[in-house]
């Protein structure tokens, strides 16, 4: 059995223009495989991962305190403390979590850890891939990338 206390753990941060977080990977120091488990905290006015979804991996989240906006499907919508939504393993499954409060939010974040795995990027209209070690993974990676998915290679001519 695995076993890790929060409290224990250092946040990593992200802080990448709008994108900037607060990370604790809790299922990396558990010691699990099979599925992903981050605690995230989001500042006032930050976001999340950019806009996306996975071709072969399923999220969720469970929103642990605080109000956020959930960009999904296209749509948006209100998400707050108690709040559990899970997001399909295609294109339906497409989300962000934007913070527009005053106040940080915090969330669980979970996710099967299936590789090799492609993330796509709507609003970018890119992707990446990863084989070896899924996103979110801390093993050794045998081919990942992110690509312009409009970067097509004749088969023929490679």
């Amino acid at each position: 059995m695995g076993r890790v206390n929060e409290a224990d753990l250092d946040w990593s941060e992200t802080d990448r223009g709008e994108t900037r977080f607060r990370r604790k990977q809790l299922a990396d120091a558990a010691g699990g495989e099979g599925i992903g488990c981050s605690l995230y905290e989001l500042p006032a006015g930050a976001k999340s991962w950019p806009y996306h979804y996975h071709a072969a991996n399923e999220e969720a989240l469970y929103v642990l305190a605080g109000e956020a906006t959930l960009r999904h499907g296209g749509d948006t919508e209100s998400i707050a403390a108690g709040d559990y939504v899970a997001f399909a393993a295609d294109e339906s499954g497409a989300h962000r979590v934007v913070n527009e409060g005053d106040e940080p939010v915090r969330y669980l974040a979970l996710s099967t850890m299936t590789e090799p795995d492609v993330t796509v990027y709507p609003d970018s209209g890119t992707f990446g891939v990863f084989v070896g070690s899924p996103p979110g993974g801390r093993d050794e990676r045998a081919l990942s990338g992110y690509y312009d998915a409009d970067g097509d290679v004749d088969y023929w001519e490679m």
